[in-house]
């Protein structure tokens, strides 16, 4: 079972956007040397829509080979295409991903019986471990507990990041595929409730600059340590809330850019975070220790 803190990890990129290869190598020792459990390569905070298929997977394949099988690496291979998301499982499935991380499609809304029936498809169409991503405030389509319930009986669909930020509703998804599939938390400022609720772990933005921390505080939340649990939170909560001022990973690669690991480079239409919260970030990144 992976669990713990799995840092949704930035692309580092030059200046002109071109993938960053030596700082993406830098990042991954980073996490290695500072107790991230496991990788989850170009999802969301990857810039996974601006990346092209063939730089996607050439990103996934570096991260899996620097990694070397130290910590589980996840691929980020969903889509709003059925046929696209599986040619992407595939290719991480060749690779070497231990598990691979497919978000709900984006902007086509389809209906429950639609995203049954797509992940159903791409699990029946690739063997490699499978983790359903619901996050419907940026897929505009949010899949159901009852849906997800109906997908927890395919032996390879091991999980599902719940990035609702609803610890009630995610509570009640642990209870109801319990023994089935793994709930992992995708809102850091939500995910100690809901790992104290039985979630397994934390699918992080705050673990790109914080590491340490947040691996202290899953391991603490899945123990079910309440006090200690408290304290990681309370400490990690300004960065929680701080690095999402813009859309992420607007604000987090420019707190990685301050912390020195990599450059501001990003591509469009996302833009460098706005000078009127870089005070805002860095403060966030001395309350919480990080500088």
């Amino acid at each position: 079972m992976i669990t713990g803190s799995l840092v949704a990890l930035v692309t580092p990129m030059h200046s002109d956007g071109s993938v960053h290869w030596e700082h993406l190598d830098k990042l991954v020792d980073f996490h290695l040397d500072n107790g991230t459990h496991g990788i989850v390569a170009v999802g969301t905070t990857g810039e996974s829509a601006t990346l092209d298929p063939e730089e996607h997977m050439r990103v996934v394949g570096h991260i899996i080979k620097r990694v070397n099988g130290r910590i589980p690496v996840i691929a980020g291979t969903g889509g709003n295409s059925t046929r696209e998301a599986i040619e992407l499982t595939e290719e991480a499935h060749k690779l070497g991903a231990d598990a691979c991380l497919l978000v709900v499609p984006y902007y086509n809304k389809p209906t429950q019986e639609g995203l049954y029936r797509h992940f159903k498809t791409i699990a029946e169409a690739v063997p490699v471990d499978q983790i359903l991503y619901n996050v419907p405030g940026r897929t505009a389509c949010d899949m159901l507990n009852e849906t997800v319930e109906r997908l927890a009986d395919i032996p390879n669909i091991i999980g599902i990041k719940d990035a609702t930020g609803n610890i009630p509703r995610g509570a009640e998804l642990v209870e109801a595929v319990k023994g089935r599939l793994v709930v992992y938390s995708g809102d850091d400022a939500t995910a100690a409730g809901l790992m104290l609720a039985g979630a397994k772990g934390n699918v992080s933005v705050t673990a790109n600059v914080a590491p340490k921390g947040m691996a202290a505080l899953c391991e603490a939340a899945i123990a079910g340590n309440e006090e200690e649990t408290e304290r990681l939170n309370e400490l990690l909560m300004p960065l929680n809330r701080k690095l999402f001022l813009e859309a992420n990973p607007i604000p987090v690669k420019w707190a990685l850019y301050r912390m020195g690991l990599i450059g501001e480079g990003i591509r469009l239409p996302l833009t460098p975070l706005s000078d009127r919260f870089h005070g805002e970030v860095e403060d966030a990144l001395k309350a919480s220790g990080v500088l």
